[in-house]
């Protein structure tokens, strides 16, 4: 079966009802991998949860900081931020059963040879260390002890990864990589200062892809969150954040052959550092 990912959707619901059907008249009931970041910033998150969710076995998504940000806004953990787009979901009469599926999805997928990821993979992880390492995450929070987890979830520290990290500094540093990396040092220490594209990264500092002896360098790394970035189109590598919500376009990718299908967006959000 074929099968398309497609970049971030921030709540951008009516342009994702225009990939889809052009999807659909490229390749009816085509499978669906969403790199996260389903919901926020954009005008229709709850439209665009609810759509995903109805999806059901045709797509798969893994968690984006915005989709755990929501998560964690519902439990009351956390204030909505002034550019958040999520009353429309807290509000709504499914909200427990759209909220429970989401905390049951995934953090990192293999899809047809492809790791798919939101943000980025560190250096030191091999695609079944990542995969791993994501059940770990996933485990907890689908578990009973949910909330607590979420209340321990945010920090940067620690900010490099150690296999002997244990507790809430362990998942936290996962969670940091799989939803939120995009630079880090050539030892893997992360940093989470610097949104800019990759051509202007600054002194000692590398995309996370292009960290020497990176571990997953043959096997093919599907992600967003890197509005910046733009489309990135390597053998070993697909970025499909195109900013949607900040008026670039949506963007799916044949996952066989590469073929790029995009619809243009209206600009929901100036564009700015907390992306």
């Amino acid at each position: 079966m074929t099968t398309y990912a497609i970049g971030d959707l921030q709540g951008c619901h009516t342009q994702l009802l225009a990939l889809l059907d052009k999807i659909d008249a490229v390749t009816p009931h085509a499978q669906l991998v969403f790199v996260g970041d389903i919901v926020n910033r954009g005008p229709k998150s709850l439209a665009t949860l609810r759509h995903i969710y109805g999806l059901k076995q045709r797509a798969r998504i893994v968690l984006g900081n915005h989709d755990l940000n929501l998560l964690a806004v519902a439990c009351g953990l956390r204030k909505p931020h002034h550019a958040d787009t999520l009353a429309d979901i807290l509000a709504a009469h499914d909200r427990e059963e759209l909220l429970t599926w989401l905390r049951h999805q995934p953090l990192a997928l293999e899809q047809d040879g492809h790791l798919c990821v939101h943000a980025g993979v560190l250096p030191q992880w091999s695609t079944q260390q990542t995969l791993a390492l994501s059940r770990e995450v996933e485990t907890v929070l689908q578990g009973e002890n949910w909330v607590a987890f979420l209340q321990q979830m945010y920090g940067n520290e620690p900010a490099r990864w150690d296999d002997d990290l244990q507790g809430a500094d362990r998942l936290r540093c996962i969670i940091n990589a799989l939803t939120r990396l995009r630079f880090c040092q050539p030892d893997g220490s992360m940093d989470f200062k610097t949104t800019e594209a990759a051509e202007n990264a600054p002194a000692g500092l590398l995309p996370w892809f292009d960290c020497p002896d990176r571990k997953t360098a043959a096997s093919p790394v599907v992600f967003g969150h890197w509005s910046t970035l733009g489309l990135l189109m390597r053998p070993n590598l697909l970025g499909l954040d195109t900013g949607c919500v900040w008026g670039g376009k949506l963007t799916a990718v044949n996952l066989q052959d590469r073929t790029t299908i995009q619809v243009a967006c209206p600009q929901h959000q100036r564009p700015g550092k907390k992306n």
